[in-house]
């Protein structure tokens, strides 16, 4: 029994890959998506989703409608953050672009 259990630990480590960190009551964290070798750029846009109760989904949070949004025409970043509270009661997803 005890090694079935350490074997279903290590499965769900290997299954977590390189995803950004998850809290039961409150997440707020902000990672790396996509970057390029040219200076960071001057200019930001955003663009986020929203869900409730996880039964209600709205919003745009992609790399277009970010850079649309900060009037951006060369990307040089894009970053994410994400923010829960208790898990599925209210999460927020925002696409991070900078730019020239």
């Amino acid at each position: 029994m005890g090694k079935k259990i350490v074997g279903y630990f290590i499965v769900l480590a290997m299954l977590s890959g390189c995803a950004h960190p998850l809290g039961a009551l409150f997440t707020g964290v902000q990672y790396p998506i996509n970057a390029t070798a040219q200076p960071r750029g001057d200019k930001m846009g955003e663009a986020c989703s929203i869900s409730i109760l996880g039964l209600i989904a709205v919003g745009d949070a992609s790399i277009d409608t970010a850079r649309r949004n900060g009037r951006i025409s060369k990307i040089t970043s894009v970053d994410g953050t994400n923010l829960t509270l208790l898990g599925f009661l209210f999460a927020q997803q925002c696409t991070v672009v900078r730019g020239k």
